[in-house]
């Protein structure tokens, strides 16, 4: 399958469309949050609670399902909450649904999601409060991110939507916030919930699997990751070759023949 990857040499911001899969989970965010709140002016109390992350529950009730629930749940205390989230869902999200179709489009936010909550649930099971609740869909969001930054580093972005920045030092700048935020245990903000999901997903786009799935890239061009990520292997593949050219180089001469010099 050919995928569209016409962003990839874009230097500059610009603002995406609303794709199928984007479209639909803000959606369903907004309307969850929406009957949520109602729901709750009801009640007195959070209606849809039990479809919050509850790491105990997870584990001790098997209550899987939250791994699932508790992305499309937010805040009601305040919509900035959901504001936020479902901005970065519509920047990073469209360009990536775009280039890769909304069916792997919408499996990569689900595992990223459900494996920011993993990564929250077994955290606070072994060093912090089982009984801490999460809710919100950053963590899928940060594996947007993150899949937007290694397939189009070199695009400038809003950061705060007032400064430009490359699409690559955003996602080590909201990395490296997430990864110091965690070792804050009085943290309201679920940053291992973000860092989780930006694992997951960085696990998943460089599996032998998704990396025949996903690359779309002309030979020699701004391929998947270009620019943001060294490939190791390929790195020691490269370096071996040069030093067996080497080594063939310097016997040639000795005996004699062969062309004088190796130029790549």
């Amino acid at each position: 399958m050919r995928y569209d990857t016409r962003y990839s040499n874009r230097s500059s911001f610009s603002l995406p469309g609303f794709p199928n899969g984007v479209k639909w989970l803000i959606i369903a965010n907004v309307a969850i949050y929406v009957l949520d709140f109602f729901l709750s002016l009801t009640l007195k109390e959070p209606a849809l609670r039990f479809l919050y992350l509850h790491p105990r529950a997870v584990i001790s009730h098997f209550a899987i399902w939250q791994l699932v629930t508790y992305m499309f749940l937010h805040s009601l205390g305040s919509p900035w909450h959901l504001i936020f989230n479902m901005l970065a869902l519509w920047m990073f999200g469209a360009p990536v649904e775009q280039t890769w179709g909304t069916q792997r489009f919408l499996k990569y936010y689900m595992i990223c999601g459900v494996g920011g909550g993993i990564t929250q649930v077994a955290a606070n099971m072994l060093f912090g409060n089982p009984d801490q609740m999460v809710l919100g869909a950053s963590g899928a969001v940060y594996g947007l991110l993150l899949a937007f930054g290694m397939l189009f580093p070199n695009q400038e972005v809003l950061f705060a939507l007032i400064f430009p920045i490359k699409a690559k030092y955003l996602v080590l700048i909201f990395g490296a916030i997430a990864f110091f935020g965690s070792f804050s245990g009085d943290s309201a903000v679920s940053n291992l919930a973000h860092l989780g999901g930006m694992l997951f997903g960085f696990l998943y786009i460089r599996s032998a699997f998704a990396s025949r799935r996903t690359s779309g890239a002309r030979p020699g061009g701004s391929g998947f990751g270009s620019g943001f990520a060294f490939n190791l292997p390929e790195m020691w593949r490269k370096y071996k070759i040069q030093r067996n050219k080497k080594k063939f180089q310097v016997y040639m001469r000795k005996h004699g023949s062969g062309p004088p010099d190796w130029k790549n």
